[in-house]
């Protein structure tokens, strides 16, 4: 007797099963008092991950999935709830660097111990190469606490100097060092100094006591909570997308989605026109999704770019590194969620020195085919959140042009008009 088929999705439900999951399914609700604390742990609770990077052209890519989901919320909750304890969140290698709670940081103590399978080249043989240095740099922040890397070298330079042949990152020993020791385990994050470094200190003195005391499961058990966690957040995605989200093997991954589906935790199914996924039994598909926010490139709706164009037809790539005449879209763009669509590609930049937030281009995105017509006054919706991200990152004005006398938008509707001829264009 051959198996029964799995349940069939169509695109449009599996858009808004992500959407929903993902907590960009409605507009952000009207608050009487600014985002707290408890909302920016919410967030990451819900999307298990904060993806960090130290791209700063707008504002650091960690803050802004907070935003798109809270909207303008004060960025020092975060460097509170990471650099203070009881410490709510943590820093680890989760997907690339990122925030994680203390919970999930226990889930990944096989890859701190695997890493010679885990890590890249130069962390990997930093034992090899600087041994004594592993076991003088732990002395040096059990005795003095917690150190930047700019530090710790500056002790070591004497002996390791600074090697610049003008390629790649140039990791000083003492960074290389620092990082071995933070991607096993047994280093962690203390928190941000003021100019982004990270703040290196015994992983004893980071992690809260009770997550310390508490057992580390074995790689399978932490596995296939890892998986639970990442189908939880994408809703509904593909065997790739699940690895992909705590950037796990495909084997480990097809073996815990199966033993979760026996547990009905989740589910196969089968998405038209994007072929077999998996379903969180707890995902919920919306009558409608009503959300309009920005995204950051390195927002977990967005990452896995199979997913997206998958979902919504978009077929998008960062190009910060592409040559300025080969880029597609521009240099840092955000996609513009409106509704159950992105309707729009922006390139954006936070002129400081001017105190404008600059639309250097705007693209309409192209529109998958079960779009189902209209999607909205694009120009308008996308006018009123560039005016609502500028007030959060304390900029005068939207401004769409690049020279210094382009004028600012006296009022909205100019705006709505000047950005409607941008995707015009």
């Amino acid at each position: 007797m051959s198996p029964e088929p799995p349940p069939t999705m169509s695109l449009r439900q599996a858009r808004r099963t992500a959407l929903r999951a993902a907590g960009l399914h409605r507009e952000r609700p009207a608050r009487q008092a600014p985002p707290g604390l408890r909302d920016v742990t919410g967030v990451v609770d819900r999307l298990a991950v904060l993806q960090i990077d130290s791209v700063n052209v707008l504002a650091r890519a960690h803050l802004l999935p907070l935003y798109s989901r809270l909207g303008p919320f004060d960025p020092a909750l975060l460097d509170r709830a990471a650099g203070q304890p009881p410490r709510r969140l943590v820093e680890a290698w989760a997907h690339q660097a990122s925030y994680v709670t203390p919970q999930t940081y226990r889930l990944l103590g096989w890859r701190h111990r695997a890493y010679r399978r885990e890590a890249w080249g130069s962390i990997r043989d930093v034992p090899l190469d600087h041994a004594p240095v592993v076991e003088e740099v732990r002395a040096m922040l059990t005795g003095e606490g917690a150190l930047t890397s700019r530090q710790v070298h500056a002790r070591l330079a004497h002996e390791h100097p600074s090697r610049d042949d003008g390629w790649g990152w140039n990791w000083t020993v003492a960074k290389r060092v620092l990082e071995f020791l933070f991607f096993t385990g047994q280093v962690g994050s203390a928190g941000r100094t003021a100019s982004f470094e990270r703040r290196y200190d015994l992983v004893e003195r980071v992690l809260p006591p009770a997550v310390l005391a508490a057992p580390e499961p074995d790689e399978a058990d932490a596995v296939r909570e890892l998986v639970a966690c990442s189908v939880r957040a994408l809703g509904v995605g593909t065997l790739r997308c699940v690895a992909d989200y705590f950037r796990l093997r495909t084997e480990p991954t097809a073996l815990a989605l199966a033993e979760l589906a026996e547990a009905g935790v989740v589910e196969p199914v089968h998405v038209v026109g994007w072929g077999p996924a998996w379903r969180h039994t707890a995902a919920v598909v919306p009558r409608t999704s009503t959300a309009r926010a920005l995204l950051s490139p390195f927002d977990p709706l967005v990452w896995q770019r199979q997913r997206l164009e998958a979902l919504f037809g978009l077929r998008y790539r960062i190009e910060i590194y592409t040559p300025a005449a080969q880029r597609t879209w521009g240099y840092y763009v955000l996609p513009f969620l409106l509704g159950e669509h992105i309707a729009a590609l922006v390139d954006l930049k936070a002129d400081r020195r001017d105190g404008v937030l600059r639309v250097l281009a705007a693209h309409r995105a192209p529109l998958g085919p079960d779009h189902g017509g209209a999607i909205g006054d694009v120009p308008a919706a996308l006018a009123d959140e560039l005016e609502l991200m500028a007030g959060w990152l304390g900029l005068g004005a939207v401004v769409v042009g690049e020279g210094r006398d382009a004028a600012a938008a006296a009022s909205s509707a100019v705006l709505g008009a000047r950005i409607a001829a941008e995707l015009a264009r």
